[in-house]
Parts: structure tokens; C-alpha cells; sequence
């Protein structure tokens, strides 16, 4: 009897259903409870017709059903005991040549046996493989299934060209970013839209996996900026190259215009210091100025009276001092993602140049008031200079570790340099008595007092130590 579930193998496996496959032990049982009369009923009618007639040949049929599901010890048995009866109730028992008769009726058994066993083996293999097959495939179409589903609901521009450079397949967020309506970018050509990406498949080699920023257009003729992760593999039909692309036209403008300001509000301080100096300087030639006009006979001179006109310009445009200006957006930023950034962006440098780096900081900070670009410059600045001082030192080592205050957060830098032989003048403008210039760390103060932060130098044994003051979100500490 054929299982509702065994349907679906055999037909995908294309063997007939003429041969049975006995595989539940329900079902052996039931055969054999149908075998075993069937094999007494043929007997005792053989025996009841005495000589008149053999019925052994149908010993055939149990036989056959038998070898269906027995084992080759018992079809071998059974061939023997088939082969015994037929000779005791058969037309001359027992006669002169018993022996090769019986033989001969057992093998026949056997061999009819043997044979619809494999046969139903072999099915039974193939309906095995089968429903493995059916498996796969249903859990390749699965995968696919997903698989397209994730492609198809994907923001980025997913697809995937030819050696030629033309589409065979894309999604929809790539017909968006292209242009084109749904549906009809297959076919079309990469090189006017991405020549960048085109041109990855003109130099056929070794395999690429990369990325990369490029110009792109649009089929209208818009241009943006593009962001592409693309790798090339090869096919019986040719090379093939699939990609992803983002639109990064409006990270590329937050990100110069990030870097505008920090060169502005860095040029203001710069310019501040410089004005700075001048005013000082300027004073003191005009108190130089006013000393020499005692002088019998020199304020009369037409040079004296010049270098005085010069002096006061110089006063004056000294007066006109230019100061950092409007201070930079503060905000409450998480302090943690500035630190994880700065690691990341330190961590390498610090390992190409044998420096080990001791991280220290806890995961979960409070939030502060600060710019977030301005506080990764001062950071920045920091891991640098110490990265400088370290380059010559036997021990290398830059520790940075965080402490949370009621009000405030101290980080720490802490390295194993040279240290600073005048921390007092550490922080003025154009300072050069040290490792140290002193303009970088002049203009991350200037920035760290412009979010009610602060950086201090701290002197330690053995190397030197600066810490970022800031203010925490919510805090009610006054600036510095």
C-alpha cells in the first residue's frame, strides 16, 4: 500500500509504481501475515490433488512478495522450503534424480527471489534520493526565496553586470539610484552611469573584492556621489562583477562641511593668537616710541614721526583682534561613540609604530556638552603628539582611562615620552620649548573652553599626562 507521503518521491524519482515498497514494519508485518497461509493454503491443495496435478510453480507468488522486504538468509531458506514442497507433493516424489530437481527448483526460487529484491532495493534507494533531491530543492528555493526577498526590500542598489559592462540584474533601489523605471535596467550599460565601476572590467586578473567613492549620473543627467563595495568572479559565460552602491551625496556635504567649520573655527584661533602676538608687539614699540620722543631734536625727525604713524596702524589693527567668533554647536553627545571612533582611528597608527595602547575606558559613560567633531579633534591631537614623542622612546606605551565626577568627566592620556620641560608655557600660542609646538594644543584648549571644557597637563614620572575636562549633560557645573 502506497503512503499519502511517498507520493511526491516517486513521482520525482520516474519509476513505476509496480514495484511495492514495503519500508514500515506495520506493513512487513501485514505482508508476511498474508505470505505464511498463502504458502500452507498452495501446500495443502497441492497435497489434496495427490498425483493428478503439481501446483509447485505457485510457490512463486509468496515468494515474490516475500522478497520484498526479507533478508537474503531468509529468501534463501524460504527458496529451500519452496523447493521441498513441491517435490513431496508433486506428480513423483521422490524419485531417482531428486536431488538436481530440487536443486534446480531452488535456485529458481532463489534466483526470481534475488532479483525482485534488488529490484525493490534500487527503488527504494531512488526513492530515497528522491525525497533528499526534494529536499534540496525545496531549501534551495527557500534560500533563494530569502535571498530575493533581502535584495528586493534592500535600500542599497544591488546588481550585477557582465564582461561587457551591462546589467543583468538589479533591484529596485538600483533602478532608483540610476534613474531608470522599474524593471527596465537590465540590459543597460554601466559605463555611462558608473565609469568608474566599468572600468574595473577592462583589466580582466585575479579576483577583486573592494571599494571604492566615485562620481556617478543618472539617467536624467543628475550627478551624485557614490559609495561602491564590488567584486569580480568569473562563470562559464564570462566574467561577472556584482555590486552595491549607495547614494553618499549628502554624507559627502555633512562631511566637508564638518571639515570647513574645523578649518574655520582652527583658522579663527590661529588668527586670534596671531593677533595676539602683534598686539603685544605693538605695545612695546609704542612704548619704545614714546621713550625715544624724550629725546632732544628726534621728535622733529621725519622718519621718527613715520615709525610712530607705523606703530599706531599697528595698534590698531592689533585692536581689531580676531577671536574663535560663534562658539561651535554644543550638544549632549555620547561620549562612548566619540571614544569608539577615536579608537578606531588611533588604534592603527599606534600599532604600525610599535606603540601599545592601554584602553582603559569603561563602556558606559554619561553624556557631555560638547561639539562632537571639535572634542574627536582634541582627542585626536592628543593620540598624535603622543604618537611623536614615542617614536624614539624604548618603552612605548599610551594609557587612556576615564573618570566620572559628579558634574564633570576626566580623560586621561597618559604616555611614557619625554615629558614637557615647561609645562607653564605648554599652552601658548608658538610655543617651541619643548617636544610639543604648543599651536595643537593651544587650539584644543581654545575648543575644549568653548563647550565649558577644559585640557590640563599633569606632570607624572616617567612621561607625561593630559586630561579633557568636560562638563556632563544635565550638569550645573560652571565653565572652567
Amino acid at each position: 500500500m502506497q503512503r499519502e507521503g511517498d507520493r511526491g518521491p516517486r513521482a520525482a524519482s520516474g519509476l513505476p509504481d509496480r514495484i511495492p515498497v514495503l519500508d514500515s514494519r506495520e506493513a512487513r508485518i501485514r505482508a508476511l501475515a498474508v505470505v505464511l497461509p498463502v504458502f500452507l493454503l498452495i501446500a495443502a491443495v497441492d497435497r489434496s490433488l495427490e498425483e493428478q496435478l503439481s501446483l509447485g510453480f505457485l510457490y512463486l507468488f509468496p515468494i515474490l512478495v516475500l522478497a520484498l522486504f526479507a533478508s537474503r538468509a531468509w529468501l534463501v531458506f524460504a527458496a529451500i522450503a519452496c523447493s521441498v514442497l513441491r517435490e513431496a507433493f508433486s506428480v513423483a516424489p521422490w524419485a531417482d534424480d531428486v536431488l538436481p530437481r530440487m536443486a534446480m527448483g531452488a535456485l529458481a526460487f532463489l534466483g526470481t527471489a534475488l532479483f525482485v529484491s534488488e529490484l525493490a532495493r534500487n527503488r527504494r534507494r531512488a526513492m530515497e534520493h528522491a525525497t533528499e533531491l526534494q529536499q534540496q530543492v525545496a531549501l534551495r528555493e527557500t534560500a533563494q526565496g530569502d535571498l530575493q526577498a533581502l535584495v528586493d526590500s534592500s535600500p542599497a542598489a544591488i546588481f550585477t553586470l557582465d564582461g561587457s559592462g551591462r546589467v543583468l540584474l538589479a533591484n529596485s533601489a538600483a533602478h532608483d539610484l540610476l534613474g531608470f523605471p522599474t524593471g527596465t535596467l537590465s540590459g543597460a550599460g554601466i559605463a555611462e552611469h558608473l565609469p568608474a565601476l566599468a572600468s574595473a572590467l577592462e583589466h580582466p586578473g585575479s579576483p577583486l573584492r573592494t571599494s571604492m567613492e566615485c562620481i556617478g549620473r543618472r539617467r536624467g543627467g543628475d550627478v551624485f556621489f557614490a559609495h561602491v563595495w564590488f567584486s569580480t568572479y568569473g562563470t562559464p559565460a564570462g566574467l561577472r562583477l556584482a555590486a552595491i552602491a549607495l547614494d553618499a551625496s549628502e554624507q559627502l556635504r555633512d562631511r566637508e562641511e564638518l571639515g570647513l567649520g574645523t578649518v574655520a573655527a582652527a583658522s579663527r584661533v590661529l588668527f586670534a593668537a596671531v593677533s595676539h602676538e602683534v598686539r603685544n608687539l605693538a605695545a612695546s614699540a609704542a612704548v619704545a616710541h614714546a621713550n625715544l620722543a624724550r629725546t632732544a631734536g628726534l621728535r622733529e625727525n621725519a622718519d621718527f614721526v613715520a615709525l610712530g604713524s607705523l606703530v599706531e596702524g599697528l595698534r590698531q589693527l592689533a585692536a581689531a583682534e580676531l577671536r574663535l567668533g560663534a562658539s561651535p554647536p554644543v550638544d549632549a553627545i555620547e561620549l562612548g561613540q566619540v571614544l569608539d571612533e577615536l579608537r578606531i582611528v588611533l588604534a592603527p597608527a599606534l600599532r604600525e609604530h610599535g606603540i601599545e595602547l592601554d584602553w582603559r575606558v569603561e563602556r558606559e559613560l554619561p553624556a557631555v556638552l560638547a561639539d562632537r567633531q571639535g572634542l574627536l579633534q582634541i582627542f585626536l591631537n592628543l593620540g598624535q603628539n603622543a604618537q611623536r614623542e614615542l617614536a624614539a622612546r624604548p618603552i612605548r606605551r599610551l594609557a587612556v582611562d576615564a573618570e566620572v565626577e559628579p558634574d564633570h568627566v576626566r580623560l586621561r592620556f597618559e604616555d611614557t615620552g619625554p615629558g614637557v620641560a615647561h609645562p607653564e608655557s605648554l599652552f601658548r600660542p608658538f610655543f617651541s620649548g619643548g617636544p610639543r609646538t604648543g599651536l595643537g594644543l593651544f587650539i584644543s584648549r581654545t575648543l575644549a573652553r568653548s563647550f565649558a571644557g577644559d585640557l590640563l597637563y599633569e606632570p607624572v614620572p616617567g612621561g607625561s599626562r593630559f586630561v579633557v575636562r568636560l562638563a556632563r549633560s544635565g550638569s550645573t557645573a560652571e565653565d572652567p
